[in-house]
């Protein structure tokens, strides 16, 4: 039983510390942006370092850093947080998160397969918070105009797919080869 109560602990002090980086890393990674040519919507890599540890830590974790990063990098950088489109981060990082497992990334198992599951993963969760939570919040919350917003949250979703595909799998499939050998090692008595 104290075994288990030292490995919760663990995890939990793995994942408050995740959380303060994750975050720090996507407030820092707010000013780097790739235009897209639609207004307030770019590439951005942030989303990438999100759905890394969003993987690898859990759905709680995601949550943090989507609110927080999203919320503290509106706030330093641009002097406002754009609410709605804070929340759709949490609801990307917590849908990654829910299948960490099943990735098996920090157990060196993130296969081609996983691979696979993790971007149909990633591409479900942007839909929903980039075609459907974003513009429905911009709507009922600014009273932005449904045509503008819905293109914004189309734009928004095809880039993030973009970023997370490409840096979020490699950075992932890295980790992963890494984590699994560095695990394979046992201390000797």
């Amino acid at each position: 039983m104290a075994d288990r109560e030292k490995k919760r602990n663990k995890i939990s002090i793995k994942n408050v510390v995740a959380c303060g980086i994750g975050t720090a890393l996507f407030v820092v990674l707010t000013e780097v942006q790739i235009p897209i040519g639609i207004p307030n919507t770019s590439l951005q890599p942030r989303m990438a370092v999100l759905a890394f540890l969003s993987a690898i830590f859990g759905p709680a974790t995601g949550a943090v850093i989507g609110l927080l990063g999203h919320a503290l990098g509106d706030a330093l950088y641009y002097g406002s947080v754009w609410w709605s489109w804070v929340f759709p981060e949490a609801v990307v990082g917590i849908a990654i998160g829910a299948f960490a497992r099943k990735f098996a990334v920090s157990d060196g198992g993130f296969t081609k397969g996983k691979m696979v599951l993790f971007n149909i993963v990633q591409v479900i969760a942007n839909a929903v918070a980039w075609i459907i939570v974003a513009p429905v919040l911009d709507i009922a919350v600014y009273a932005e105009p449904a045509t503008k917003v819905f293109l914004q949250g189309a734009f928004a979703f095809l880039g993030n797919i973009i970023i997370i595909g490409v840096l979020g799998t490699l950075l992932l499939a890295t980790y992963s080869k890494i984590a699994g050998k560095s695990s394979s090692l046992k201390k000797e008595d």
